[in-house]
């Protein structure tokens, strides 16, 4: 089994960092897909803090998120990233903070350096690929 078969079928919760309130936008289309396909979907967006999206409280940050989540019982399997490549290392590193198991960085978003830390913390990675579209061509 291959990374992204194994992600897409032992994870259940994913938090989207970057994920919008927009409807136009690909984090809340990709987000709104993988949940109608039975994953949960916790929205990390400090913009929104607080806010409803999908159906699911914003939160801030990742720490916040995974601690609300934890009081539900609910771990964080995967952190997928909605973010400039510029910003995802320091998501990675709150990745590898809140003891998530996968970081997904999503088409364009690439940083080979939090990736090796990922990777060295025992974090599977995917980058630069669309969770979707892996997720549409298993079922195809």
């Amino acid at each position: 089994m291959d990374l992204i078969d194994e992600i897409l079928d032992k994870v259940k919760t994913i938090a989207v960092v970057g994920l919008s309130d927009n409807p136009a936008r690909d984090s809340h289309g990709v987000s709104a897909y993988m949940q109608s396909q039975g994953y949960r979907i916790i929205p990390v967006n400090p913009a929104l803090n607080g806010a409803t999206v999908l159906g699911e409280q914003s939160y801030d940050d990742l720490q916040s998120a995974s601690a609300a989540a934890g009081e539900q019982g609910v771990a964080i399997d995967l952190v997928d990233v909605f973010r400039r490549s510029e910003f995802a290392g320091a998501v990675t590193d709150d990745a590898i903070a809140i003891g998530a198991r996968y970081v997904w960085m999503q088409d364009g978003v690439v940083d080979q350096q939090a990736a090796q830390r990922a990777q060295t913390a025992g974090l599977g990675v995917i980058m630069d690929d669309c969770i979707l579209r892996q997720h549409k061509r298993r079922r195809a």
